[in-house]
């Protein structure tokens, strides 16, 4: 059986909010991605519980923890792998498990966003690259700006839900390029030949942050600079000749972004056929997108109810002016029985029942079909309750139903070709127990089954105790934990490297903090940080409010008990003193 390879970017947690020290308001952190991983990891711990094992197979190994390998050891492994590294990247170090059909893939992919034909494609001009260069500008002058006062979000973008760093090239660039090495791997294994059968990966799980699905052409928003998942279909046509790209997309909120490309790309390829028809030259065959949405029609970014944004987020169309678009939106449900029994048969399942139907009217199965899911874990039955206030949710076990489903879309019509790639999700019980219910999904056959108890509310209480933070970056340690726990933490500690990321500069706090106090947004806009943040700041916070840019291992806890004060201990030694004669904190005050 190909393995599922699982991509992991580090450069991903260089994103950091830096407008002040407190980010309690920012839910969206790639530090999360330590949840993920924790999911990751307890997925394939209780799946080596359950895989047949050989009469020579003894306690499953370890995964290797050496940090670096020579190089020609390391071709040799990848090429035995058959991954390819994009001559971008920097090599990226793969694990290969033994009794769970698993690789690790530790990308080190990049891409440079003014010169990648898959990037432009998707976010350049005609003439020039007028909003990537803007990016990589705002990026690199985002940290002078901040300690000036002011805000690294130019005026005229939400100032809320958007924010950068210097280190946000980076992550974005990785990001962007672990998603297209994912693609060539699947892509050149599916189609090599192997003495096997197996060795290349079919499918892929790419864990990344920042999220992609809300970004169009130019147009960041919702956490979003980039599209991901757009960049990479586009990598699939432009170097795989990929000519139809499914995209499934499950995060709570409508992917905007992603289908306003889908539009374009497909406006494009239409008017193209319609001029072959009337005689011009055929050319090479353009991208054409199904791009199918399961959301919550009174979240973000409908939330306000703006007439363009709810249209279009409920549009049906498939065929007419070459689209093919289907939105779905979510239903609350009284009981996980209804959910199954009514709402995942009924409405729910039109998502792939339209997809289908899209192939089937382009030429049906195909080596030119290739699956993506936009994979978001806001939905979950255990995301924060205001991420969920309008009661739109799914149950734990949808994301492990929904990725065997998905997987057998993709073994009918694109030779088994899928790759999901991580959206939303911020709570961390939402991705841990999201990620090892999707991982188990993609990987369940059937002498590998799942169990759903696996991911009830006890297990995942004591996942959580026995993977929570201490400080220094380790997990901590339980008393004779179960089997499953045990083997958690030590995957979990091989697959994870969140704690090595090095704290980011810290700048250093102005002379005078009357600025600090009382200084207003960039723009003036009444779309700035407070309409997101609900509490307002009391005189000892915003006397430490800091440009400082927080490190991964502060902020990432499985529980999401860091706290302000627990940050302070790193601020300059006059803040301390100043915090001293204002009292004790009001009550309520984390």
């Amino acid at each position: 059986m190909p393995p599922t390879a699982i991509y992991l970017q580090k450069a991903c947690l260089q994103h950091r909010y830096i407008r002040t020290r407190d980010n309690s308001h920012i839910v969206e952190r790639p530090e999360r991605l330590r949840a993920v991983n924790v999911g990751l990891a307890a997925s394939i711990a209780r799946l080596e519980e359950r895989a047949p094992t050989s009469s020579s197979a003894g306690e499953p190994p370890a995964l290797p923890t050496k940090a670096e390998e020579d190089s020609d050891e390391l071709t040799k492994a990848l090429g035995k792998l058959q991954l390819s590294t994009p001559s971008h990247s920097t090599p990226s170090h793969s694990e290969t498990l033994a009794r769970v059909p698993v690789t690790f893939v530790h990308s080190g992919a990049s891409v440079d966003i003014l010169n990648d034909a898959a990037v432009k494609f998707v976010h350049g001009d005609i003439e020039r690259d007028v909003y990537l260069e803007n990016l990589k500008k705002w990026t690199q002058e985002s940290q002078d700006k901040v300690e000036k006062g002011g805000s690294e979000i130019p005026e005229g973008y939400s100032q809320g839900d958007l924010y950068l760093c210097p280190g946000s090239l980076d992550a974005i660039q990785g990001a962007l390029g672990t998603v297209c090495e994912a693609v060539d791997d699947v892509l050149q294994g599916s189609r090599a030949t192997t003495a096997d059968g197996g060795g290349a990966p079919s499918q892929a799980f790419v864990a990344i942050r920042p999220p992609g699905h809300h970004c169009g052409e130019d147009t960041p928003s919702g956490f979003c600079f980039v599209n991901n998942v757009a960049v990479g279909a586009a990598h699939a046509h432009l170097k795989h000749n990929v000519n139809r790209v499914v995209i499934f997309d499950i995060d709570l909120h409508h992917g905007n972004g992603t289908q306003a490309i889908a539009w374009q790309i497909n406006e494009e390829t239409y008017r193209k056929q319609l001029e072959a028809e009337s005689g011009a030259p055929a050319g090479k065959p353009g991208l054409q997108v199904y791009y199918g949405s399961i959301h919550d029609i009174l979240s973000y970014p409908c939330e306000d109810g703006k007439a363009d944004l709810v249209q279009a987020a409920s549009v049906s169309i498939h065929g007419p002016h070459g689209q093919h678009i289907e939105n779905i939106h979510l239903t609350p449900y009284q009981s996980e029985q209804e959910f199954w029994d009514t709402l995942y048969p009924g409405s729910y399942s039109r998502l792939l029942e339209k997809a289908g139907d899209f192939l089937d009217s382009t030429g049906g199965a195909g080596n030119d079909v290739l699956v993506f899911i936009s994979c978001g874990f806001d939905a979950c039955e255990h995301e924060y309750s205001s991420m969920q206030r309008h009661k739109r949710k799914v149950p734990t076990s949808f994301y492990h139903r929904f990725a065997m489903d998905a997987r057998a879309f993709a073994r009918r019509y694109a030779d088994g070709r899928l790759i999901s790639v991580l959206e939303g999700g911020y709570s961390d019980r939402a991705l841990t127990s999201g990620a090892m219910a999707h991982l188990s999904g993609l990987l369940e056959e059937d002498d590998l089954k799942a169990d759903p108890a696996w991911w009830s509310v006890q297990n995942l209480t004591a996942l959580e105790a026995a993977t929570k933070k201490r400080r220094g970056g380790r997990p901590s340690q339980t008393a004779s934990p179960a089997p499953w726990l045990a083997r958690t933490v030590e995957l979990f500690a091989s697959i994870d490297t969140s704690h090595n990321i090095p704290a980011a500069p810290r700048a250093p706090i102005p002379a005078s903090d009357r600025a600090l106090r009382d200084r207003k947004p960039a723009n003036g806009s009444s779309r700035a940080s407070p309409a997101t943040s609900p509490r307002k700041k009391p005189a000892a916070d915003k006397a430490r409010l800091s440009v400082a840019a927080t490190s991964a291992s502060d902020e990432s806890d499985l529980t999401d008990a860091s706290t302000s004060s627990e940050r302070e201990h790193s601020a300059p030694k006059k803040l301390p003193r100043v915090i001293l004669k204002l009292g004790p904190a009001p009550a309520g005050d984390s």
